[in-house]
């Protein structure tokens, strides 16, 4: 079994200070790092456009871009799954919140937004008019996230909707000239849905507004291989939230959970695999019999922390 805990690493500095919590909130999860071997890898989203557990997700199903694409193409073909059976480049527009911030321009995911399917078939069926003629062709692919056909010639390098929440729009808004169709199509449609029905029916509900699409993807389902077979993966990602945010209360909190409801039920068991993912990084840790018999010589149940908080 593997269990993937995204948001699992705090940054070095973080970690040391939350080591000595460990052994009270999850001593299952201790006693896995301290008799497993970890591998660390490096996860820049800088380079790949998408979060370090996006990463390890487009890895596993052995995922390599192409030309002029980055890691996060991937994700589309991905997300999309059967829809995406052609050898056609999947591009995706997720439904977003776009506004102001004092870095120029936040952004709040799909899976953030509570977003029905009844708003999602209103703002489609408004949009249509504005893609008529533009080059572009949107189809409704689900509530969240719509397929879309880009004219020929235009792909540009995106981050994923993940990655972009976490940073800035700024950092990823394309801004060569061959992107200022999209740029002026997604303008006029935040136009369109300031004032929609369904973002007034938002406000009442004190929601924030969809105002507009962000626009990721390019590569094509035959990238991907296979998954992996159904149950040999259990995903957890309850520490994600509080990790970015730095809430180690929380954090602490939700690890806790993790330990009454996950780990400590497997505490008998042989252990899992173990993928945890940080800001930059992902670390694998596998059981290693041979650790549990080293475990008790000087030193050897400390050494998972030179990867826990490791030193510049």
């Amino acid at each position: 079994m593997q269990i993937v805990l995204p948001g699992a690493l705090p940054d070095p500095r973080e970690a040391r200070e939350l080591t000595s919590y460990l052994q009270k909130t999850a001593p299952t999860l201790l006693r896995w790092l301290e008799q497993g071997r970890a591998r660390s890898i490096p996860a820049d989203p800088a380079q790949t456009g998408c979060t370090p557990y996006e990463q390890w997700q487009l890895t596993t199903r052995g995922f390599k871009p192409g030309d002029g694409q980055n890691l996060s193409a991937g994700l589309a073909p991905l997300w999309a799954g059967p829809l995406a059976r052609d050898q056609a480049p999947v591009w995706l527009a997720e439904l977003v919140h776009v506004a102001p911030s004092r870095d120029g321009a936040a952004l709040l995911p799909a899976r953030e937004l509570a977003i029905t399917p009844e708003q999602s078939v209103a703002l489609f069926e408004s949009a249509q008019s504005l893609f008529a003629g533009t080059g572009f062709t949107l189809q409704a692919r689900g509530t969240e996230h719509w397929r879309l056909g880009l004219p020929e010639g235009f792909a540009p390098l995106c981050a994923s909707p993940a990655l972009v929440s976490i940073s800035s729009v700024n950092d990823w808004w394309p801004q060569d000239i061959g992107a200022r169709p999209w740029r002026r199509l997604v303008n006029e449609l935040q136009m369109l849905w300031f004032d929609h029905p369904v973002n007034q029916a938002r406000y009442r509900q004190g929601l924030v507004p969809v105002n507009s699409l962000w626009l990721f993807g390019g590569a094509s389902a035959d990238q991907l291989q296979a998954p992996a077979r159904p149950g040999a993966v259990q995903t957890h990602d309850a520490l994600l939230a509080p990790g970015i945010s730095h809430d180690w209360g929380g954090w602490l909190a939700a690890l806790g959970q993790l330990e009454t409801q996950i780990f400590r039920p497997l505490a008998a068991g042989k252990a899992p695999e173990l993928v945890l993912t940080g800001a930059d990084r992902i670390v694998e840790v596998r059981p290693d019999a041979w650790q549990q018999w080293t475990q008790w010589l000087p030193g050897s149940r400390q050494a998972w922390r030179k990867w826990w908080s490791p030193q510049d």
